[in-house]
This record gives structure tokens, sequence and C-alpha cells, in this order.
């Protein structure tokens, strides 16, 4: 609508499987369409090995190889992608401002936030170098390469309790390692995790170390009350901690609930007309690059339909004031 060099019908912050999806959908639409994915395109989902669970990919593929195929086809349908960081949002002028990392500032009549969420982790270093090499964050995603082992959950709440019952389906036994002498999860949930013959709740407990090679041969537990020490051999550490949604960037511009998560009306609209949410940042349940990569196509279809009406209100205006000259 704009006319021009800097500005874009949609911009979409954050190239995951969210922003992607989203970005294809507006840009076959359409729309002059950037998405700024920051420095390293592709979300969290390149960090992941393996995925068996994504739709179309009938063997274990690198998550890497995966969102690759996303960033080609997005690019083929027309869609800008930039490795410009954002680092400012006015979301108070018609149309929004956002400055990116190199000073310059776009416009825009639609934005898709799809920033993502990352998971938390514990910070000690045997954690970071095992990670997808038998430390993860997502038991969905991950359990199945343990089947017939040993593994264990860190963490005490209902994403843990879950994360452990989720994986009693492949495993041997699960160890839910909490810190403190009661768990945080929901009374239904401890009861199945009690009543569940593979899983054993280590209580008071930390990790202290992962241990292993080339890959997670077993963990160092430690007992907060006594300092004792417990050596567990198994193949598999999963953390279930929490994950904090990445919106600092959008705090005081848009509505955000006591989580960190942005806002929506149920599908991907969010408090500011004109601008939508997709994926991680706005859903705290599910984690997972399919439904993330869902809900950007929704926001995509609702970004395409808010430009229409705009065009439509524009043109509708434009021929009032010429009708009343």
């Amino acid at each position: 609508m704009t006319e021009n060099e800097n500005h874009r019908d949609i911009i979409i912050i954050g190239g995951g499987p969210a922003g992607l999806t989203a970005g294809i959908y507006s840009a076959r639409g359409g729309a002059k369409t950037t998405i700024f994915s920051g420095i390293l395109p592709g979300g969290q989902l390149i960090q992941t090995m393996e995925v068996e669970n994504f739709p179309g990919f009938f063997e274990s593929t690198p998550g890497a190889d995966i969102m690759q195929k996303m960033i080609q086809q997005a690019k083929r349908l027309g869609c800008e992608i930039s490795n410009n960081e954002i680092t400012e949002v006015d979301f108070n002028v018609k149309p929004f401002k956002i400055t990116v990392s190199s000073k310059k500032i776009f416009t825009t009549d639609s934005v898709i936030i799809s920033t993502g969420a990352k998971a938390k982790w514990m910070g000690i270093p045997s954690e970071t170098k095992f990670r997808n090499k038998g430390v993860s964050s997502c038991a969905t995603c991950d359990g199945f390469f343990h089947r017939n082992k040993d593994v264990c959950v860190i963490g005490g709440g209902d994403t843990a309790a879950e994360d452990a019952l989720f994986l009693t389906k492949f495993s041997n036994k699960v160890y839910l390692v909490h810190r403190r002498d009661k768990l945080r999860t929901n009374r239904r949930s401890e009861e199945r995790l009690k009543a569940n013959p593979k899983i054993e709740i280590l209580y008071d407990s930390v990790l202290d170390e992962v241990l292993g090679e080339e890959k997670v041969s077993g963990i160092k537990i430690k007992n907060v009350k006594t300092n004792d020490i417990r050596e567990i051999n198994l193949s598999g550490v999963f953390i279930a901690i929490g994950h904090h949604p990445e919106t600092s960037l959008f705090k005081d511009k848009i509505e955000i609930d006591e989580q960190g998560y942005i806002k929506t009306d149920g599908h991907t609209k969010t408090s500011v007309e004109g601008v939508f949410a997709a994926g991680d940042v706005m859903d705290p349940n599910y984690k997972q690059a399919i439904i993330a990569a869902g809900t950007g196509a929704i926001a995509g279809m609702q970004a395409l339909k808010y430009i229409e009406d705009l065009e439509c209100d524009e043109f509708i205006k434009q021929k009032s004031c010429k009708t009343e000259n």
C-alpha cells in the first residue's frame, strides 16, 4: 500500500517453522513479505539431530534439513529472508515501524510475531556438552530414540510429569529427578507417576553431572539434604524445567500473559489490530514444529485478509473523496 523501498505488506519476526510457514502463505497470497530471521534462520528445530514426527519425511531426518527445505520453499514463492535482527518495534503508528540491527527502519501494514520460546536449561557444562547427544528438552521429539533403555527427567512440574509418563512408552525405566520433597504437578499426574512401575521418583535431588564420551552414558545425582552423590547408568537426560518465550522485544507493546506468552484471540490475532502471533511464542502447551507451522499458516492467512481489508477501505475512501469533489 505504501510506495517506498523500505515498506512491506507483511513483516514476519522469527524464522522458525511458524515464521517460515507464515511467509510461504503470505508470499503465495501476493503480499510483499520479509522474514527477519536473525543470524540463524530455522529456529530451534535446526538443533534437533533427528526428526521422525514431521509429516512428509518418511525417514528420520535432521531438523536442519527440514528447515532448509522450508527456507527454500519460502524463497521460491517470493518471500525475502533477512538475517537482520529486530531491535525495536512501534505498534502505535500505522503503518507499523520496525527497526533492525543495521539501524534501517522498515514500515509494514501487518506484523506476524513468531519468535518462539526457548527451553530453560540447568546451566552445567556437561549438559551443554551432550545437548542433542542424549540431552534433550523434548521428550515427544526424542523419546523414541531411547527404546528399551533407561532415561531420566529433570523437573517436578506438569511438563516433567507428562514427559516421564510419555517416556514409559519406550524406555525400560524413567527416573524423575526433583530438587524438592514434593512434586509441583497436579494430583492426578502425581498419582499416575506413583502407580507406574517404570518410574522412580528421586526427591531432594539435582543433576550434578552428565556422564559419557561421544554420547550420554549416565548421570551423577546429588542429594541436596545429605550431599550424597549417586551415579546412574542411562542413555537419555530430558530437561523439563520450563520454557521462556522470546517476548522481551514486545514488552509494553502488546498484551502478554503472566508467563510471558503473547495473548491471542484463540487463533493468532493479538491485542493490536494488524499484529498476529504464531508458534511457541503464543503456545505454552505443545512445543511441536508441526503445530507451530499450523499456527503460522493461520497467521499468514489472517494477515493477508487484514491487508486486503485495508486496501478495500482505502479504495472506498478514495472513491468517496472523488465523488464528493
